[in-house]
């Protein structure tokens, strides 16, 4: 190839590749700061602000994730897109389809290597309205406050899944769950009532509300 067709690559190339990024990205005005969080657990998170950490916890199967799911259903409800970064196969399609995720505006990036973790998380903030990010065992709070920084910079919402280390605007408890729809005749198990708890500024104190989903 020529040497004249090559791409540029020198500082005012890159300049002008900034500026360009500058104009073509979306406007969000003081109105749009928040997306609404729908359904029951709506009453409890009435909206995500946006460039804030949501921290989602609870013990294995308490149901966390599903919990996640909802908040990032809230992004894509909103046109935007989220994301999943995920450590053991843990999110499928199928959970985030229930949860109310459009799928056409959401990607998992699969079994990332703790290793390789915060830059995955990262780089998709840069591009993401929502980042769902399962927290690996022993994450360094340096990294998590370097993601909340980040997050806070591009104006997206973080949702750390599982002991996120470092401070958090919002920390939702996942406290267990009730499976019903045995004693409908059928046989099959309908929904299940996640328990779950709000913690942080500005949000009156809740306590165990059920979230219905879909089994």
């Amino acid at each position: 190839m020529p040497l004249a067709a090559l791409p540029r690559r020198d500082e005012q190339a890159r300049a002008r590749l900034a500026e360009t990024g500058e104009i073509a990205r979306p406007i969000v005005h003081a109105g749009e700061r928040a997306l609404p969080v729908s359904g029951e657990l709506g009453e409890l998170i009435p909206a995500l602000r946006r460039g804030s950490v949501i921290a989602v916890e609870g013990e294995p199967g308490a149901g966390a994730t599903s919990i996640a799911l909802r908040l990032a259903a809230a992004a894509t409800a909103a046109g935007e897109w989220a994301a999943a970064v995920e450590l053991h196969g843990s999110i499928g399609g199928l959970a985030a389809a229930e949860a109310g995720v459009v799928l056409e505006r959401f990607a998992v990036a699969r079994r990332v290597p703790p290793t390789r973790w915060a830059a995955v998380v990262a780089a998709l903030l840069d591009g993401i309205g929502l980042v769902l990010a399962e927290v690996p065992p022993y994450a360094r709070v340096g990294d998590a406050r370097r993601l909340a920084a980040r997050a806070r910079e591009r104006g997206v919402v973080l949702v750390g899944v599982g002991g996120w280390p470092a401070e958090a605007a919002l920390r939702v408890w996942a406290e267990g769950s009730e499976w019903r729809g045995l004693g409908c005749g059928t046989g099959l198990l309908a929904a299940r009532d996640l328990g779950v708890r709000v913690e942080g500024h500005g949000v009156p104190a809740h306590g165990v509300v059920p979230v219905a989903r879909a089994g």
